[in-house]
């Protein structure tokens, strides 16, 4: 029952994804770096191109962090949203039946006061007839013991209501709080990726250039690392290929008995597929910090969703992810491994074997594979 509450409209609006990449870095304008300053004061000098690369991978590690902060404080303010509108719900119903009870107990009131007004032997002498008298008697009995129950179902009723009115009044300051605590977050992330866009404006196209190849390297650097991994991957199965092979030729012959069926797949392996399947198809959609899908994802709602897929519930932000399965070490990675990075664990993708991941990298930039190793790994986690 939700008789109670006025409507409200709900607008939840997400900024833009913001940012820009190395490759758009050339439409950037170019914005000059000279400010006013104090007559006669040396400028501060204008920081390196790797100073400027190097500050600005710490803005979007940054976002990164106030996303996750983000994220936990919504989930938290879903939660108390949802909690009040079932109290609201909770104290309608229960107005609503101490709202019958006061009826009842008028009617009560009303009866007694008619028949009140007359003494038992006028009652007698003006009735139809004597056995309607007693029978109006025994029927008045028989009320006011039902009278007596609806005195004490009202007032435990209004002590009830009245608790939880104040329960309800309780939760919708928690949550005014938590929209607050919300939107502080909110301009957080913000904050960080206005600082972010700002410096990479004022780079010359000389600049633009430098950082474009500085990224290159750095990526090439990232898949020389993957393809070590991927051959490391490729003889160690090679390796238990090789030792089963030889575990069963070195088994007993034993022709009468039945042939073992073939091993199912791995429970694991299957959910792996799943997850990894439906995070390939959303390749190529935008980064939106806060974002869950289907349209957009930020790091954390792509596995979120990507296990879901696979029937496995996920919490919502890399903190509480990367304690919600077996930690594994990155040698021994798997399909559909979860991978963490950065001391804060402020970004997550998920394995896809041969030193690569999808992951949902950073605003300005789409769901796409990357080597694991273009940021520094914090741990690994199989989930199911």
């Amino acid at each position: 029952m939700a008789s109670h509450r006025k409507p409200r409209t709900a607008r939840t609006t997400h900024s833009p994804a913001v940012g820009v990449t190395t490759a758009a870095l050339a439409s950037v304008t170019l914005l000059s770096t000279q400010g006013v300053g104090v007559a006669g004061a040396t400028p501060a000098p204008k920081p390196t191109v790797e100073e400027v690369q190097k500050k600005v991978d710490d803005l979007y590690r940054q976002a990164g962090t106030a996303t996750q902060e983000y994220n936990r404080a919504k989930e938290a303010t879903d939660q108390q949203r949802r909690t009040v509108g079932s109290l609201l719900d909770d104290v309608a119903q229960r107005t609503e039946a101490l709202n019958t009870s006061r009826r009842a107990l008028g009617s009560y009131a009303a009866a007694q006061y008619r028949t009140g007004a007359i003494s038992p032997t006028a009652a007698l002498i003006f009735a139809d007839s004597p056995q309607s008298y007693f029978d109006q008697t025994q029927l008045m009995d028989r009320m006011t013991d039902r009278q007596e129950q609806a005195v004490s179902d009202f007032r435990r009723q209004r002590a009830d209501t009245a608790k939880k009115r104040a329960e309800a009044t309780k939760s919708m300051e928690s949550l005014a709080s938590s929209q607050a605590r919300l939107r502080a977050k909110k301009q957080t992330v913000q904050g960080k990726l206005t600082e972010a866009r700002a410096l990479l404006a004022r780079l010359t196209a000389e600049e633009r250039a430098r950082l474009a190849e500085l990224e290159r390297r750095r990526e090439a650097e990232a898949r020389r690392k993957a393809e070590e991994q991927a051959r490391a991957e490729a003889a160690r199965a090679e390796a238990e290929r090789a030792r089963r092979e030889r575990e069963a030729a070195e088994r007993p012959s034993t022709p009468t008995a039945p042939t073992a069926p073939a091993a199912p797949e791995s429970g694991y392996a299957t959910k792996a597929a799943k997850a990894l399947a439906f995070a390939r198809a959303q390749i190529g959609k935008p980064y939106v910090w806060g974002a869950t899908g289907p349209s957009s994802y930020d790091c954390s709602g792509l596995t979120q969703a990507a296990w879901k897929e696979a029937g496995v519930d996920l919490p919502r932000t890399t903190w509480d992810q990367v304690k919600a399965g077996t930690r594994v070490a990155t040698e021994d990675l798997r399909p559909g491994d979860l991978v963490f990075f950065y001391d804060d664990i402020s970004h997550v993708g998920i394995y896809q074997g041969n030193g690569t991941m999808i992951h949902a990298p950073k605003p300005g930039a789409n769901v796409r594979e990357e080597s694991i190793h273009y940021m520094p790994i914090y741990g690994s986690v199989r989930p199911a």
